[in-house]
């Protein structure tokens, strides 16, 4: 029996659990935001980690069971960038400005700029190049945010790097989507796998790591900064 064969009821429950699977990122970003405030950064960032995997697994699943035939009603693209926004954006800069990586007026400052930046990028309409890569820096704080607590870089640095963002998401370069990527699909996937990885150790170390932890991770940033040289063009308008 296809999909297609099976009886109508089954298909709308199918599709509108897959609604509700990408909504529980939601519930999970709640967890996620009373962690942060609370300063405990190693658990904001698991609950951020499982926000991801959801994130990383409700399209594959919307696709299959045809959500814009059998749960029309919920606009799962629209559930998807509010869920996103929440864990990619909010909790982050949260967690940014409850922790010490800058002075705490700094980090507010710098919150709201990314914040506001962010929002106007989440209802950019060409987010996507046609083959599904990220037009400019896709607003990924949460992986950012995470990277600036492993690094521990002084204030002014990790500052850089959060203005650096902001003015990536409006310049003309691209950033892979990694698990829809063609080019190089499998070393990109391992890649994402192996960051997941050194993404858990931190955490377990509760985000005080060595130097083995701090290379692994610069060097999937690495990676991922120069793949869009293997691109055909930066903008891919084929």
């Amino acid at each position: 029996m296809t999909w297609d064969d099976r009886p109508p009821s089954v298909r709308r429950a199918a599709g509108f659990s897959v609604h509700l699977f990408t909504a529980s990122g939601g519930a999970v970003a709640l967890l996620a935001l009373y962690a942060a405030i609370e300063r405990d950064f190693a658990a904001c960032f698991a609950w951020l980690g499982l926000a991801l995997f959801i994130d990383g697994v409700d399209g594959t699943l919307a696709r299959a069971a045809k959500v814009t035939e059998t749960a029309a009603r919920i606009d799962g693209v629209v559930l998807d960038l509010v869920v996103d926004f929440l864990t990619y954006v909010l909790v982050p800069v949260i967690a940014l400005w409850r922790s010490d990586l800058m002075p705490e007026r700094v980090s507010f400052w710098l919150g709201l700029v990314v914040t506001l930046a962010s929002t106007l990028y989440f209802a950019d309409n060409s987010m996507k190049t046609r083959d599904y890569w990220f037009r400019g820096f896709p607003a990924i704080w949460n992986v950012a945010v995470l990277y600036l607590f492993v690094l521990r870089l002084p204030w002014w640095a990790s500052a850089a790097v959060l203005i650096a963002g902001t003015i990536g998401m409006f310049v003309p370069v691209v950033f892979v989507h990694p698990l829809r990527v063609v080019k190089l699909r499998v070393v990109t996937i391992a890649v994402t796998m192996a960051w997941f990885g050194l993404a858990s150790a931190a955490i377990a170390a509760d985000l005080m790591v060595g130097w083995p932890v701090k290379l692994g991770f610069l060097a999937v940033g690495a990676y991922f900064l120069a793949l869009p040289f293997a691109r055909h063009s930066p903008w891919a308008d084929d």
